[in-house]
């Protein structure tokens, strides 16, 4: 059977785009070569696209952008000719497009609507999802429509004065946290306790969106399912996350320290399928396709409550996603091999 060319895109103009490589390099590490020709094309930070053919090693330490492996390149607009042109003419056909992309500019919707206005086949979330999913309160509007429980929040835009900011966190209460509309990896995300760290939270948030979102810290513990699959859906063994301190932040979801993320979960089976049930009514409800991470929060009292989806969840080896699925029996490379296939299909 003839390979299939498969366009990996990553880097990428945003705050996570050190994980973006991360996640491309353990994604092309085991991607079936004997099925796949993987066409690797790194987006510096700065917007720059580049036809990349060195190690995968390098794309892991973020150092790939050498002139040793990389040459410009351009996307090919033309719907009857998918392909890439290099620098020297050259062209180089594919037959899906896998962005491997976090955050602004890559799981926003953006690039998405890209290759679904060239025609090509996306592995992964289409547009309309993938904005969706990014905007943290509209993406709530929407799963609470079909039953599911949300947080208590507010949303704040930019420039408001501090009395309005400190009137909106009294009404939804303390603790809260405040956090950027559209951002990932819980960048600009701040614990508050009490109304004295609300304003710097503020400033801190409007630096990553011009929207904020203030919003009721749910007790109890979040949980994550992963979720794979177009009409038939697949879910990976619930996780649970063990915070020492108030937020999952950056530094602890990608080198914990205080916390510990638990796989299986540490909740009884039958409340492990009730969050499994309602991450399928939350990843069909929000237009998800091909694969997502949904994270919930689990009460004391056993109440679910939706917290985001994650269109293009982290992917390297110690990521929730995959150790989800590796819980429920399918390793790395068939995954991978799965991925590819809803997508192209």
């Amino acid at each position: 059977m003839e390979k299939l060319n498969i366009l990996v895109i990553f880097g990428g103009c945003s705050t996570e785009h050190s994980i973006s490589c991360a996640s491309a390099a353990a994604v092309l590490s085991h991607m079936d070569t004997n099925r796949f020709n993987p066409i690797t094309v790194g987006i510096t930070k700065d917007g720059v696209w580049l036809r990349y053919t060195g190690p995968y090693e390098l794309i892991d330490e973020g150092s790939w952008f050498s002139s040793r492996f990389c040459s410009p390149c351009t996307l090919s607009p033309n719907r009857n000719n998918l392909s890439i042109c290099t620098g020297s003419g050259q062209r180089e056909r594919f037959d899906a497009a896998f962005p491997i992309l976090h955050g602004k500019n890559g799981e926003d919707g953006t690039i998405q609507g890209l290759f679904e206005l060239i025609g090509a086949p996306l592995i992964g979330c289409g547009t309309l999802s993938s904005a969706i999913g990014m905007d943290k309160n509209l993406a709530h509007e929407i799963v609470s429509c079909h039953g599911v429980s949300v947080p208590k929040g507010i949303v704040l835009k930019c420039g408001l004065p501090p009395s309005q900011v400190l009137e909106a966190a009294a009404a939804v209460g303390y603790p809260l946290f405040v956090k950027p509309i559209c951002s990932g990896s819980s960048f600009g995300v701040s614990r508050v306790d009490t109304p004295e760290q609300l304003i710097g939270a503020a400033e801190l948030a409007f630096r990553h969106d011009s929207r904020v979102l203030i919003e009721e810290a749910v007790p109890g513990f979040e949980v994550g399912c992963a979720v794979l699959g177009n009409d038939h859906l697949t879910v990976g063994a619930v996780d649970q996350i063990e915070l020492a301190g108030g937020l999952f932040d950056f530094k602890e979801k990608y080198t914990p320290v205080t916390s510990a993320i638990h796989c299986p979960a540490l909740i009884p089976d039958s409340k492990a399928n009730e969050i499994v049930e309602t991450a399928k009514v939350i990843y069909r409800a929000l237009g998800c396709r091909v694969f997502a991470r949904i994270d919930m929060f689990l009460r004391p009292d056993g109440e679910i409550i939706f917290n985001e989806v994650n269109t293009i969840p982290g992917f390297t080896a110690h990521s929730r996603y995959p150790s989800m699925m590796a819980a429920a029996g399918i390793d790395f490379t068939s995954l991978v091999t799965k991925i590819i296939e809803l997508g192209v299909g």
